[in-house]
């Protein structure tokens, strides 16, 4: 192995560690947020995340720690449509984790690897392995069955979480045109997402009542709960980092199947920490064969 493909690797895998580190702790840190604590609004939480996104990545380029383009006429035709694919994504994953318990919202989940499989094999040309099908099938087909004996089923929960799959599937690959466009850079576009979306969402969660619902919220002083906010707030700069990091130095499919991995994590964390999971046969057999998948 030459030192640029031993380097290259090596980029590869950390970016698939420093993905799945933080994809974890903010599962773990919103449903905290939004479960034990009862916040109202997930919409509050994912404006809260895309502002400090906005502020950590245009303070680290005024310090000139990082570099992306200024703002100017070009950047929203060079980056849409992911602002709206990835307002999508946040909006929809924070309902799923309000609303579902921590394993099947995470086995649900899967279904955004089948549907970037077919994303990936219809616009960017790319085949994957028979293994890597197989692989995805089984994944596919253990969620059916946890999900036709989920005794604590949601229909919104679903919902949210199946419109999450597709964002996320989208997400993956537009995000790998773009980055191959090289106009922006990973550090431009999760600026500029955030930017373009942060005053739509707002604007729609202030006619909703969710921004009145949040500011009434009663554990706003309570060090704990704030120290899980903010904590929230800045991990979603890390998890929108990571995810382009991992994409740019993977691919689509390897993203979406490495958040899916540690979704094996999160699903037996939830069972056993979890206050939501309701535990029956069928739904921990299917569990069980889409994780082994």
């Amino acid at each position: 192995m030459t030192p640029h493909e031993d380097g290259s690797m090596f980029m590869r895998l950390l970016s698939a560690g420093l993905y799945a580190s933080s994809s974890f702790l903010i599962v773990v840190i919103n449903k905290h947020v939004l479960t034990e604590y009862h916040f109202p609004s997930f919409q509050v939480l994912g404006i809260g995340q895309m502002l400090a996104t906005i502020l950590i990545l245009g303070l680290l380029r005024c310090a000139g720690v990082i570099s992306f383009p200024k703002l100017d006429r070009s950047i929203p035709r060079k980056v849409w449509p992911l602002p709206a694919i990835y307002v999508g994504n946040l909006v929809f994953g924070l309902g799923s984790t309000k609303q579902l318990s921590l394993p099947m919202m995470t086995v649900l989940r899967r279904f955004s690897i089948l549907m970037t499989m077919a994303g990936e094999f219809f616009i960017l040309g790319k085949r994957p392995s028979l293994a890597v099908q197989l692989s995805v099938y089984g994944m596919v087909f253990g969620a059916i069955i946890a999900a036709s004996n989920d005794l604590s089923f949601d229909l919104y929960g679903y919902v949210f979480v199946l419109a999450n799959d597709v964002f996320t599937a989208a997400n993956g690959i537009v995000s790998k045109q773009k980055l191959e466009a090289r106009d922006l850079g990973k550090n431009g576009l999760t600026y500029y997402n955030s930017l373009f979306m942060i005053l739509p969402l707002t604007l729609v969660s202030l006619g909703g009542g969710d921004i009145q619902k949040a500011a009434a919220f009663q554990h706003w002083m309570e060090p704990g709960f704030l120290a899980l906010f903010f904590s929230s707030c800045v991990m979603g700069t890390a998890l929108m980092y990571t995810t382009v990091l991992c994409t740019h130095h993977n691919s689509a499919l390897t993203t979406t199947v490495i958040g899916c991995l540690k979704n094996v994590v999160v699903t037996y964390y939830g069972m056993m920490f979890g206050t939501d999971y309701i535990f029956s046969w069928p739904n921990f057999f299917g569990l069980n064969v889409s994780i082994a998948a």
